[in-house]
């Protein structure tokens, strides 16, 4: 059996009729992820509702209200490979209203390519939209300077384009040094698959050869084990078998473990009897493994889904307040201390309280803008106190970032997003 390509999730962000769509449509075409018939089908659509121009959008705009209104609205998950990996594509909107769905996009992504209009030059979505990148863990960005067709593919200037960027960049605390930038058409095919004639100025590589550049992230076996179960089952002859994704860490056969908060807040311990993924048994398992593993020392009623397991020696912290940065992506109001929706971190679901609102930053650099705002709305970004209904597992940002991340929600809507930077721990 060929050894399966490691995986990357993959992010396209940018300002609004930057052309993300269409660059992510014509990837998937000039590389043959979708073939002649489905583009031809996809002209006549794009004709027919007079947006001529927009067939590579919709590719990734599957929904018939996006196609009417020439806009993405949802997360849309495209499978895609290159040479040396297997990608996800996540396509993510740019509209204001829609950029709740690309939280839940970013916080699961790699990389991610900006695309920024030749035509238009930075934006104020091109400025969050890297803050937010930021913000949510993405580690690698690149650049596509996209509509060089209207600017003649004129070299100066992409290179005024990419200053501008760059700037933004290092606000945020990107490394230039480290971002490719790549001009291109996607609505004409330069330098998508292959090197573009018009930009004979160019040296560097095409978006397919880029995506080969960013690096694999590293498995953070190095940080203490945190696995989030996910579910708890009995099973005849074996016991109880929770079923989660290891975080970070690694987790081994006869491990001597600890399950918190549990029933009473108190945690639980046991010892990891046997590991298996995919209905093989595994001597250890690593971060990014789904696994069942039976656990002696444990009752199926002791534990359930939001709990977390660590090693005996270094347990996962639980909390009984905490403080977060956050971004208020999509509510209906304003945020006021008080407000109590429901925080979705890993695999826990609890609502939490705002007790109190520290401080207002400016979401395009992180400066503080304003101390101790009456109210948080949308497009602000801000430091804040939070008291959860009940005893919590969250790790910070500058220990364990994969266990620092959450999206709020209210009424069925994303209406926030953040990490968590301190706490106040329980006392065990």
């Amino acid at each position: 059996m060929a050894k399966a390509k490691p995986h990357l999730n993959l992010i396209f962000v940018g300002h609004v009729d930057h052309g993300k769509s269409t660059t992510v449509g014509r990837l998937l075409y000039d590389s043959g992820v979708i073939d002649e018939q489905t583009l031809r089908k996809l002209k006549e659509k794009a004709q027919e509702l007079g947006k001529a121009g927009f067939e590579f959008a919709f590719v990734m705009d599957q929904l018939k209200e996006e196609r009417e209104r020439g806009v993405t609205i949802d997360l849309a998950h495209k499978k895609f490979s290159t040479a040396k990996y297997d990608f996800t594509i996540i396509d993510a909107p740019g509209h204001k209203d829609f950029i709740k769905n690309m939280i839940t996009g970013a916080s699961q992504a790699d990389c991610g390519v900006l695309v920024v209009a030749a035509s238009d030059g930075v934006m104020a979505q091109t400025k969050e939209h890297i803050w937010l990148c930021k913000t949510l863990g993405v580690g690698q960005l690149a650049v596509a300077v996209n509509k060089m067709d209207m600017v003649n593919y004129d070299e100066k200037k992409f290179n005024e384009v990419k200053e501008d960027v760059n700037k933004v960049l290092k606000m945020v605390g990107y490394k230039p040094d480290q971002t490719t930038f790549i001009p291109l058409s996607s609505l004409k095919g330069e330098n998508i698959t292959k090197k573009s004639e018009q930009m004979s100025w160019y040296n560097g590589p095409s978006l397919i050869e880029l995506l080969d550049l960013f690096k694999e992230p590293e498995k953070p076996t190095n940080l203490p084990l945190r696995l989030p179960l996910q579910d708890v089952y009995n099973i005849t002859g074996i016991g109880t078998v929770p079923v989660g994704r290891v975080e970070t860490g690694i987790m081994k056969v006869n491990d001597k473990v600890i399950v918190v908060p549990a029933r009473e807040g108190k945690g639980v311990t046991g010892e990891v009897k046997s590991i298996e993924m995919h209905h093989e048994q595994l001597q250890q398992a690593e971060p990014g493994d789904n696994i069942g593993f039976s656990i002696r020392g444990v009752q199926k009623k002791d534990i359930a889904r939001g709990d977390v397991l660590g090693h005996i020696d270094s347990p996962p912290t639980v909390v009984t307040e905490f403080t977060a940065q956050i971004v208020v992506l999509n509510h209906p109001t304003v945020i006021t201390v008080g407000y109590t929706p429901v925080f979705h971190i890993h695999t826990a679901q609890v609502a939490c309280q705002f007790t109190e609102l520290v401080k207002k930053l400016d979401p395009a650099t992180g400066q503080t803008l304003q101390e101790k705002p009456d109210m948080l709305k949308n497009g602000d970004a801000a430091i804040v106190k939070v008291k959860p209904a009940k005893p919590l597992v969250i790790e910070k940002q500058s220990d364990i970032p994969h266990m620092a991340r959450f999206a709020i929600r209210d009424a069925g809507n994303t209406v926030a997003a953040g990490m968590c930077i301190d706490y106040v721990k329980k006392q065990l």
